[in-house]
């Protein structure tokens, strides 16, 4: 055992990871026996929450119709995953940055993102993307599960900073199959680097199943080896996502480091609108996670606890219309972009591969005019 450090581990004690997952609310609206989390939020989070939800569904319906009309060439549809993506990052203050992938426009909303912002980013404009760090939200990231090591490398730097701040970085369950994630997840657990990390495990990796993704018990429970704590939590219950999220960014901010956040939830629609999910998953399938469906079940909830009003939701209906309408009025015969700002625009002096490549794509587009 000589040059081995065989001294055991301060925080091995808290790292158990709850088989069931952790839920407020059942999939019939009514509050559940968990007693270890708050439910009992303001009724004017409550309702921001839900209204939350709704926007992000009715500009999810909004960005694919536009897809299929013609004016996007592809969008990746988060139609069924709005609590996980609200509850998360409803409970953080709008100085802690967040990570993305390519499915947030829920997180998106609630950093006060326009529709046209998130559209310049699917119509492929030489500006999408910019304006979201004035948010302390990164670009999205289209490369699988690389915002997971610029999110610890933030929170590692908001440490030597001595910032009081914390990382939220969303991953979907193929991502945990990449390097990076694993990397990211060893690096912000020996540095106990103040990140949280979100896997939105929706069960499919475009066609593959997370059962062929994984032999352990959960994707939290790798977490152990890690040397965090892992939380699996009902991705469609909004309120338990918010509390788990909650304690998990309490505890980073306190000096005790990152924890993974499985947040169980299905992705309703294609991975994105080039998929046919029929292919690979069965009717019954997606009738069984439809009767589990986020909004409805939170809906249901707050008209048991006396928070949903049907002036709430004309007023959710009133702004989702007008959110859809900017968001179709930024895309709908708006200019298309010159294919030579994808080599003008990587350096300040285009590079010799970068110029051949250019004007191979430009000697193509001649022969088809």
């Amino acid at each position: 055992m000589a040059g081995i450090d065989a001294t055991p581990r301060t925080h091995t004690s808290r790292l158990g990871v709850e088989p069931d997952p952790i839920q407020l609310v059942a999939p019939d609206g009514t509050p559940t026996a968990e007693s270890r989390y708050r439910r009992d939020l303001p009724p004017e989070t409550q309702a921001w929450l839900y209204e939350s939800m709704v926007v992000t569904r009715e500009l999810d319906t909004e960005f694919v119709n536009l897809q299929r009309q013609g004016e996007l060439a592809l969008f990746a549809s988060c139609r069924g995953q709005e609590a996980a993506q609200i509850g998360t990052a409803a409970c953080l203050p709008k100085t802690d940055w967040l990570f993305p992938q390519y499915r947030e426009i829920g997180a998106f909303l609630l950093r006060g993102l326009t529709p046209a912002q998130m559209g310049a980013v699917w119509r492929g404009k030489w500006h999408g993307g910019l304006g979201f760090t004035e948010k302390c939200v990164a670009p999205i990231s289209i490369p699988i599960g690389t915002q997971g090591l610029h999110a610890v490398g933030a929170a590692m730097a908001a440490q030597r900073l001595g910032e009081d701040s914390v990382t939220l970085t969303f991953m979907g369950d193929g991502a945990t199959s990449e390097g990076d994630a694993h990397e990211a997840l060893n690096f912000a657990a020996v540095f106990n680097a103040p990140c949280i990390f979100v896997v939105q495990n929706n069960h499919w990796a475009i066609s593959v199943p997370v059962h062929r993704q994984q032999a352990g018990p959960s994707i939290a429970h790798r977490a152990i080896g890690y040397g965090m704590p892992g939380v699996r939590v009902d991705g469609n219950d909004v309120l338990a996502c918010y509390a788990v999220t909650a304690e998990a960014a309490k505890r980073a901010r306190g000096g005790g480091g990152p924890t993974l956040i499985e947040a169980i939830t299905y992705r309703m629609g294609p991975h994105t609108t080039s998929d046919d999910p029929t292919r690979y998953r069965s009717d019954e399938e997606l009738d069984y996670w439809a009767a589990r469906d986020p909004i409805q079940r939170y809906r249901t909830y707050l008209q048991s606890v006396g928070v949903w009003s049907e002036r709430l939701e004309e007023r959710v209906a009133a702004k989702s219309k007008r959110l859809r309408a900017e968001l179709r009025e930024s895309i709908v015969d708006a200019d298309d972009f010159d294919i030579t700002d994808v080599f003008d625009t990587v350096y300040h002096d285009i590079t010799p591969d970068l110029l051949t490549q250019r004007e191979q794509v430009l000697a193509e587009i001649a022969k088809e005019a």
